[in-house]
Formats: structure tokens, sequence, C-alpha cells
């Protein structure tokens, strides 16, 4: 690496499609060594010092900062003053677990949403406002027809005043790290049918595609205003990434024509709205993406993160690099929970080597996808030998 370039000028370089000194190495999520560090902070600076090329997400906050929205980051999410909930428990005689209620009284309307309490249900008798684990779980979704649109609007409102002083302040003192350590500074999540799934239920989003477009057109504007209102106090103070989580608007849920209709729009204009603000722009979606890809050069993102090459996944790693080279870098690379977790050394190894060569050296950042859980000897050795690789194959690049 040449005196002088920092972490955040290679992955930069990167994420805009050019040829860094070296190819950058940063994990997209490394919940193992957030377990062992006091804070955000210490992962980045621990991360730097095995070598790696570590990032800030802005603000740095814990999960259990907000249990009513566990898998959005960001700002708080906050409802209408005028918002009432309770909530409350029934055995059930007809399911195999307890039953949980939530209901939402706001001036446009009551909300309601059911769930099972399974054996390995994490939130004991709440149930979160948004969130990935109750979707499999859920015995009616939060919306579900176009009067309930009225009543969302209460739910999905602007950030207060105070939070967005709580986020400057934390984001000042976030970005002096990043400026300090050279390196990247990423914020969001942004939102649009992830949050579609998160309140209709994933197999109802679908359905509703084909049998009420208009009302998920309407859901999905709704949700779209709503994200631009947190995605703007976020740009405002500058970070270097924006990322959009897309995990539930792959293929495994759109077709191409349906992503086109319901997705494209809204992914174009967060994609513009951060590109004014001089920030760049990250896509989150790791399976299911092939059909898609003239798709994202359209949307003008500037990183897919997630690039899993695991069969499962589904992605043509082949086509991904012909179609987006020198358009959209890609992230990721090896399988964090097969290779990294389950592998052997020299399944590291070569799929390292594997995830280097075909899809570096320039646009390229690697990763294992998506996040690393298992905290094991073996698990801890292997991601050495990610390591060892990555530095021996970026001498020759």
């Amino acid at each position: 690496m040449g005196q002088g370039i920092t972490s955040r000028e290679i992955m930069l370089k990167a994420i805009s499609c050019q040829r860094p000194e070296r190819i950058p190495c940063c994990l997209m999520s490394f919940r193992i060594m957030r377990n062992r560090c006091r804070d955000w902070y210490e992962v980045a600076e621990r991360e730097l010092a095995m070598g790696l090329d570590a990032m800030l997400f802005i603000p740095p906050a814990e999960r259990d900062e907000r249990p009513d929205h566990p898998d959005l980051r960001g700002l708080p999410v906050r409802f209408h003053p005028d918002v009432k909930t309770r909530e409350w428990k029934e055995k059930s005689t007809t399911e195999s677990y307890p039953v949980l209620h939530k209901q939402y009284e706001t001036p446009g309307g009551t909300l309601y949403t059911i769930v099972q309490q399974t054996d390995d249900w994490t939130h004991g008798d709440h149930i979160p406002f948004v969130d990935d684990y109750q979707i499999a779980r859920s015995l009616k979704g939060l919306v579900g027809k176009a009067q309930d649109l009225d009543a969302l609007r209460f739910l999905l409102i602007p950030p207060r005043t105070g939070d967005i002083e709580a986020f400057r302040q934390r984001s000042r003192q976030a970005l002096a790290f990043t400026s300090k350590n050279g390196i990247l500074s990423c914020g969001g999540w942004g939102v649009g049918a992830d949050m579609a799934g998160w309140l209709c239920g994933l197999e109802k989003m679908v359905y509703l595609a084909v049998d009420e477009p208009d009302f998920l057109i309407a859901l999905l504007e709704l949700i779209a205003t709503w994200n631009r209102q947190r995605m703007a106090i976020i740009l405002e103070a500058g970070v270097d990434l924006y990322v959009r989580r897309g995990w539930y608007e792959s293929c495994q849920f759109w077709s191409p024509s349906l992503y086109r209709r319901f997705i494209l729009p809204h992914l174009k204009q967060d994609v513009e709205m951060a590109h004014q603000a001089g920030s760049k722009f990250g896509y989150i979606m790791t399976t299911a993406t092939t059909p898609l890809l003239d798709l994202f050069v359209e949307s003008g993102i500037d990183v897919l993160i997630g690039v899993d090459p695991a069969p499962t996944a589904q992605n043509n790693l082949a086509l991904m690099r012909e179609k987006l080279r020198g358009r959209v870098c890609l992230w990721g690379g090896v399988n964090a929970a097969l290779t990294i977790e389950l592998g052997t050394s020299e399944e590291v190894c070569a799929g390292t080597e594997s995830a280097i060569r075909k899809l570096g050296p320039d646009g390229f950042i690697l990763s294992p996808v998506d996040n690393i859980t298992e905290d094991t000897p073996s698990t801890w050795s292997n991601i050495q030998m990610m390591i060892d690789t990555w530095r021996q194959c970026s001498r020759g690049t």
C-alpha cells in the first residue's frame, strides 16, 4: 500500500469501480468480534489491528437500543403521540404455542398483529413493531388492506427533533473517529419492500403485487416518503456510504417485471438523493440477484453488498462480474456459514482465491457473507486463513 493511503481511500476507490492499491477486505458483519468488544469503536480498532479494512456504521447503536425495530438500524422509530399500544398473551386451543397480540390505536384507525410465541421467540411477551424474526411466526400481519394506511401514517412519522439532535451529537463523535483512523463511515438502513414484508408478511406482500397492486403501490409510496425523511438526516451528517437493505427485494420474491414496477422507481430516487448529498449508495441483497443485474445498473447503485457464492444463493458470479464490471462494485465473495464457520482451512483458502479471481481485482471488496456468528477456535482460525490468503493474492493485483 502506498504511503499515506488510508483504508477509507482504498474502499472508496473500490466502490467507485476503480483499481485501488490493493483489494480491500472489509467484513460486512462481524458479530463474534462485537461480542468480545465494549462497543463498535473497539470492533473497528481490532479489525484495523488484524490488517482488515474497517467501517463504522453511524450511529453505532446496539440492538437493545431499538427493541421495537431490532433489524432496522439508524434513527429511532417513533409513533405519533396520540398512538396507544396494548399487548396481551393468550393460550391457544388451535396453535401449538401461546399467542401474543399487539394493538395500535391511532387517530386513523386501529391496527393489530398476532404472533406465535415459539420456544425460540427472543422478545419475551413483547412484539416489536418491525422485525425479521417475527415474520415466520406471524399469524396476522399488521397491515393487510388499503384502509390500514390511514392508521399506518401515524406510525410512520418524521424523526423527532430530540432524536435528530441526539443523532447529530453521536454522528460527530463517530465521524471524528472515522476521520482519525482513516476508515469508511456508513449510514442507513434504508428500507423499501423489506418494510412492506415486515408489515404485511412476505407471502401477503407478494400476493398484493398481483391481486391488489394499487394498494401495494400506495403502501410503498408511504414507506418511501418516511424512509427519505430519515435518510435526509443521515446524509446531512456526511457519511461516505448510505446503505439500503434489500434482503426481501430479490428474485426470491419479485420477478424482474414486478421489481421494475414496485421497487426500482423508489430505489432510483434514493440513489439520486444519496449522490446529490455526496454519498455513495450501497444495496444489500445476498440471494437470487442474477435476473436483476441490468436493473441494478439502471438504478445507479454504487455497490452490491452481500455477493454470496453458495449454490443455494442462486447468484451467477461470472455473469455478475461481466454485467457489472466498471458499473457496480461487488462486496462479498466468501460464504460465512459454510466456508468460514464450517469449512476446512483448505476450503477457506480455495474460496478466498476463487472470490478474488472471479470478482476482482477492481471494483471488488472481499468479505464473508453475511455475518460471522459462531465463536469457535476453528472460526477464528479460518478468519486468519482468509486474511492470509487475501494478503498473498493481493500482492499480485
